[in-house]
């Protein structure tokens, strides 16, 4: 157990979620609420003065939607680790929010001690992905043939810290070099994978060991 709680903010524009979420992380040891919002500014504004380790974010909510705070959030504040928690497993919606650098994609129907240990994993710099969003991802790879050429060692550097969750700003802080070269091992890593988008590309390396 980490020597303070880790410090939790929930995002729902629904307040009898943030009631039920509140009471399923209540009385644990190691992870305390410090922060509820209903929507993405009022998140923005909270972040700045509770500094959550990790967010629970909803997706659709009025004003500044998830995706819209999640950028944000990830340009203001890039050691807070978010957590998309929705009813909508779309792939347009999981391909917007794991683009955006979430650490994880989770369903409202995740059992309680699956999103205890998420929050758990996120904080600790992992990434954590409910098995129907895994499984559509791998869906979307399935038809693709095996590469003919391999990621370089240096695309995979650029793989692995995508994987936990790094925007290309953070990557190319990381190995010192420009978001603009980040983007140019991203998209040959998409063609010799043979997908379109990070998440999809995070998953295909997985799947083949390369990461």
């Amino acid at each position: 157990m980490p020597e303070h709680p880790l410090r939790l903010m929930i995002v729902d524009d629904h307040p009898v979620v943030r009631d039920g979420l509140r009471g399923m992380f209540t009385g644990l040891p190691d992870i305390t609420v410090v922060a509820e919002a209903a929507d993405g500014h009022q998140a923005l504004a909270l972040a700045r003065s509770e500094r959550p380790d990790v967010v629970l974010m909803d997706l659709r909510m009025p004003g500044l939607d998830g995706v819209g705070a999640i950028e944000r959030l990830r340009a203001d504040h890039p050691d807070i680790r978010v957590i998309v928690l929705t009813t909508y497993d779309t792939d347009a919606d999981v391909s917007r929010a794991l683009s955006a650098g979430v650490a994880g994609y989770l369903l409202k129907d995740a059992p309680r001690e699956e999103l205890h240990q998420a929050v758990r994993t996120a904080a600790a710099g992992g990434r954590v992905l409910s098995s129907s969003i895994h499984s559509l991802l791998v869906d979307r790879l399935a038809p693709g043939p095996a590469p003919a050429t391999a990621p370089t060692p240096r695309e995979l550097e650029v793989l692995r810290l995508i994987a936990k969750g790094a925007s290309n700003k953070e990557v190319a802080r990381a190995l010192l070099i420009s978001e603009t070269t980040v983007k140019t091992h991203l998209k040959h890593v998409f063609g010799k994978l043979g997908v379109d988008n990070r998440a999809a590309a995070v998953v295909a390396a997985m799947e083949r060991r390369l990461i």
